[in-house]
């Protein structure tokens, strides 16, 4: 029941920042997961694709009711999640493959980088041209192989990387958020299919686990963000766009170094 009460805790975490950022909230899960699994005892070699894995299961109900929230406020773009989720589907899959591949430490270390890269560019506050727009259907549907094959090794909804995409093509910051919101659907879809199956032939798993999948983690996570999302929804729509995207870089930032330090131990 303890440790129940700590994924309540995390998924409203999580949760409210997933509908503030459009980030699916697996930048906050994964690391938190990652201390809470290996203070459990759980093998070490399994921390880091079992806090991927039980990422993206909850991402999956955490986006819808975060996505509902923004499409109140007429923030989400559909023709772009359209063209976007063949690609995204393909690229979880492919994603999926290599996560169960690759040693515990070095997917920790990846995930950092990129989660500095993105950070770093939104604190310095680069600009896009102001003529550029977003690709066309073929174009986007390549975009979407790319991110939903990182999201799933890194286990984020996407906002990580679909949200500067899309402001990089001059979508609106808001408007960014809530269709990111929308494309962490079919990645959380893909990604937790992915993981739940790569891993149902590994040994030690811990009871309760499906694959690589925890499902007592997901539970409480589901729980709680399902009613804090629409909060951070909320808020997205209050606050200034320019005080949204230090906040967005913040969060990221504080997470990577946290992991970093996480690694390093």
């Amino acid at each position: 029941m303890d440790w129940f009460l700590l994924y309540l805790a995390l998924g409203a975490f999580s949760g409210f920042f997933a509908g503030l950022l459009g980030i699916g909230g697996g930048s906050v899960m994964v690391p938190l997961l990652v201390m809470l699994f290996a203070a459990q005892g759980f093998p070490v070699a399994l921390t880091m694709p079992l806090a991927l894995g039980s990422s993206m299961a909850a991402i999956l109900f955490t986006s819808i009711s975060s996505v509902r929230a923004h499409q109140a406020h007429g923030a989400v773009d559909w023709r772009i999640v359209r063209r976007i989720t063949p690609g995204i589907l393909l690229g979880t899959w492919i994603g999926s493959h290599i996560a169960a591949r690759i040693p515990a430490r070095e997917l920790g270390f990846l995930f950092m980088a990129f989660i500095l890269y993105v950070s770093t560019q939104m604190l310095l506050g680069f600009k896009p041209k102001p003529g550029r727009e977003m690709p066309g259907r073929a174009g986007v549907g390549l975009v979407g192989v790319g991110i939903g094959a990182f999201s799933c090794l890194v286990a984020i909804g996407g906002g990580a990387l679909s949200v500067p995409f899309m402001v990089w093509c001059n979508v609106e910051m808001r408007r960014a958020i809530g269709t990111s919101a929308a494309i962490g659907f079919p990645i959380a879809l893909g990604g937790a299919a992915g993981y739940a199956f790569n891993g149902g032939q590994v040994e030690n798993l811990p009871p309760g686990a499906l694959g690589f999948v925890y499902l007592p983690a997901v539970a409480g996570m589901v729980v709680s963000s399902v009613l804090t999302a629409p909060i951070g929804a909320r808020w997205a729509h209050r606050l200034p766009v320019v005080k949204l995207k230090r906040i967005f870089a913040g969060v990221l930032l504080l997470l990577a170094l946290k992991m970093l330090w996480s690694l390093m131990a």
